[in-house]
C-alpha cells in the first residue's frame, strides 16, 4: 500500500514535533492570522497544505473540543477553548519565570551584567537585572528610571514602538543596537527586543557593562547570542521569534564566553 506523503505546511516560527496528526491540527490552527475573516475549506487547505478530506476530519474534531466553530456558510474561526486555554496560561504566567532563568544563563556566558527594561510613557525601567560577576561594573540596579533616548535599551524601545527615522529604522532592520557612552561616558550596552502574542513589544533585554571592557568588538560578538536569548523568551511569550532567529543568523557565530 501506498505511504501517504502528505505533509501539513508549519506556520512561521511553528517547527514539526514528528507526531503527524498533532502536528496538522496544529497547522490549521496556526493558519489563522488576527485580521483574518473566517476561513472557507479551500483557503485552510491552501495555507496549511493538507488535503481537504484531511482538513474536513480533524476540522470536525477540532470543532468537537470548540477549538475551532464551523459557521453557518462552512467557514470556520477558532473557538471558544482557545479562549479558555489563553485564560488558563495568563493566570498561571509571571514574567519572571521566563525571563530571569535565560538573562541568568546569558550573564553566565558573557561575564557582564544583563538588564531587562520596560517602557512607561516617555522613560523606561529597569524591571529585572543579574549583576555582572566582575567587581569593576555598570551600575544600573532593578527599579531604575531612564532616558528612553540615550542607551542600547531605551533605543531599542523606541524603534520598535514606531518611532520614526534613524538610528531606529537600522534597528529594526537588525533588531539590535550597540551603544556606547550614550547614557554615562564610562559604559557600554547592546539590546535587542523581546515580543509577546501578536507582536506586542515586551520590552528590551540587554547586556551591559563598562565601556573599557565592552568595546564594538566585544560587543558584535555578543550579537548573535543575545539575539538568540531573545528570541527564545520571544517564542515562550508568545511571538514570533523567526526575525530575531535570521537576525542572530545574519550576525555570525555566536561566542561564548569562557
Amino acid at each position: 500500500m501506498a505511504r501517504n506523503s502528505e505533509t501539513a505546511r508549519q506556520p512561521q516560527g511553528v517547527t514539526p514535533s514528528g507526531i503527524d496528526v498533532l502536528d496538522r491540527a496544529a497547522a490549521i490552527l496556526f493558519a489563522f492570522r488576527r485580521d483574518d475573516e473566517p476561513l472557507t475549506l479551500t483557503e485552510l487547505s491552501e495555507r496549511t497544505g493538507l488535503y481537504k478530506s484531511t482538513l474536513s476530519r480533524l476540522a470536525q474534531a477540532l470543532c468537537h473540543h470548540h477549538l475551532l466553530i464551523r459557521l453557518s456558510d462552512g467557514r470556520y474561526w477558532v473557538g471558544s477553548s482557545a479562549l479558555h486555554l489563553s485564560a488558563v496560561y495568563e493566570a498561571g504566567f509571571d514574567l519572571r519565570d521566563i525571563l530571569l532563568p535565560a538573562m541568568k544563563e546569558l550573564s553566565a556566558e558573557s561575564g557582564e551584567a544583563v538588564s531587562f527594561h520596560v517602557r512607561e510613557h516617555d522613560h523606561r525601567v529597569c524591571l529585572y537585572r543579574i549583576a555582572s560577576r566582575h567587581s569593576i561594573r555598570a551600575e544600573v540596579h532593578q527599579g531604575d528610571v531612564q532616558p528612553l533616548e540615550r542607551g542600547a535599551g531605551g533605543r531599542v524601545l523606541l524603534a520598535f514602538s514606531g518611532e520614526p527615522g534613524e538610528p531606529y529604522d537600522t534597528v529594526r532592520r537588525h533588531y539590535v543596537y550597540l551603544s556606547i557612552g550614550e547614557r554615562d561616558p564610562e559604559t557600554a550596552g547592546i539590546s535587542a527586543p523581546v515580543f509577546g502574542v501578536g507582536q506586542e513589544l515586551i520590552g528590551a533585554l540587554g547586556i551591559v557593562g563598562p565601556a573599557a571592557r565592552m568595546g564594538m568588538n566585544e560587543m558584535e560578538s555578543y550579537r548573535p547570542r543575545l539575539l538568540q536569548f531573545a528570541a527564545r523568551a520571544t517564542t515562550a511569550l508568545g511571538g514570533d521569534a523567526a526575525p530575531l532567529l535570521q537576525a542572530a543568523l545574519e550576525a555570525g557565530p555566536a561566542r561564548r564566553a569562557a
